[in-house]
């Protein structure tokens, strides 16, 4: 089996998760500066077998567009331009950095620590896999198999 990989797309950097090869467990992989976002997908693709990348659409409250919306728009254009092979799909962000730092804070880590914008993009990110493999297009698809 192929590993599932999830982005949480941001201006200054992203945070990136993983499932193992079994698509058992998601885990946090790493935080890249955005500016080198592709060129860390065309390395870990080339080493990686991936079949899935889920992108974090971010969506108001209320379900509307936000000023991130048409950024991630812009960004599965490119990822389905140079990665055509690869299966992605998009699923709704919201509340995925507050349940990050919900965690950091019951990790019992150090408010230092639990601030670090890299540590919640990366952890956001594996809240979405987690998300993902919850839903029941994920688990149907796998069912199927």
């Amino acid at each position: 089996m192929a590993r599932i990989l999830a982005l949480d797309y941001g201006t200054k950097r992203c945070g990136l998760a993983v499932t193992d090869p079994l698509q058992i467990i998601a885990s946090g992989l790493v935080t890249v500066p955005t500016v080198e976002l592709f060129s860390f997908l065309e390395r870990y693709l080339k080493e990686e077998e991936v079949e899935c990348m889920v992108v974090g659409y971010p969506l108001a409250l209320d379900g509307s567009p936000t000023r991130m919306t048409h950024l991630v728009k812009g960004v599965l254009r490119q990822l389905k331009k140079r990665f055509p092979e690869l299966e992605i799909v998009t699923l709704d962000e919201r509340y995925t950095s507050q349940e990050a730092e919900a965690l950091l804070l019951q990790t019992g880590l150090k408010k230092k620590k639990r601030r670090d914008k890299g540590l919640i993009d990366k952890l956001s990110a594996a809240i979405l896999l987690k998300d993902y493999m919850e839903t029941e297009v994920w688990q149907s698809r796998d069912s199927h198999d």
